[in-house]
């Protein structure tokens, strides 16, 4: 019944997960689907090798961050 509601009035995406800045992963409220932003900006299907892919570039964008931290520490 729920997806029923979503061919009709469409998707209530929120955000689940920030990976990014520019890249998040949202979840439909009321169905449950599971979306993300590729390379090109574009609302895609999570897929299990999205997923992979967001999680390497999670870990990565938190590393730039630490690291860039530590150099401001050392600034001062």
């Amino acid at each position: 019944m729920k997806n029923v509601y979503c061919s009709l009035f469409g998707h209530d995406y929120k955000v689940s997960k920030v990976v990014t800045y520019h890249v998040k992963e949202y979840k439909c409220s009321r169905c449950k689907s599971e979306m993300t932003i590729d390379g090109n900006g574009r609302f895609t299907p999570l897929t299990p090798k999205r997923k992979e892919i967001n999680s390497v570039l999670n870990r990565v964008h938190k590393k730039r961050l630490e690291k860039g931290q530590k150099i401001l520490m050392i600034d001062y």
